[in-house]
């Protein structure tokens, strides 16, 4: 049972990776906060386009 208990201990102590796991939390923040302003931006960027599209005269 001591042995257990320690091995527990020791697994909550250990900080190692901590990091590694905070900087793809970060990562993915900024993932999720880039697909969102792509999806928020994306049409008017593309109705922009297609007015400015439809404002050159088409030539023969």
């Amino acid at each position: 049972m001591k042995l257990f208990r320690q091995l527990w201990m020791d697994l909550l102590s250990d900080e190692r990776g901590t990091e590694t796991l905070e900087w793809g939390l970060v990562c993915g923040l900024i993932v999720v906060g880039a697909i969102t302003a792509i999806t928020l931006i994306g049409p008017k960027i593309s109705g922009m386009w297609n007015n400015l599209n439809n404002e050159i005269p088409a030539q023969p």
